[in-house]
């Protein structure tokens, strides 16, 4: 699971924005923030960094799950 769309909503950011950056559909982003789907690694370190934020920020630890 991730944070991608709690970042977002945080920093104000579009998912459009983020699908112009990362050069991805917007499906595939929709599908990353809507938790649908889960990023590559390598796709969420680049999402991190887009955002500003560690990339262990947009994970959420299975814990906090329940």
């Amino acid at each position: 699971m991730n944070r991608i769309k709690e970042v977002l909503e945080e920093k104000g950011i579009k998912q459009t924005w983020l699908v112009e950056k990362l050069g991805k559909s917007y499906n595939i982003v929709n599908a990353y923030v809507q938790n649908r789907q889960q990023p590559k690694i390598e796709v969420l370190y680049e999402i991190a960094k887009l955002l500003e934020v560690e990339a262990k920020d947009l994970l959420i630890e299975q814990k906090d799950l329940k």
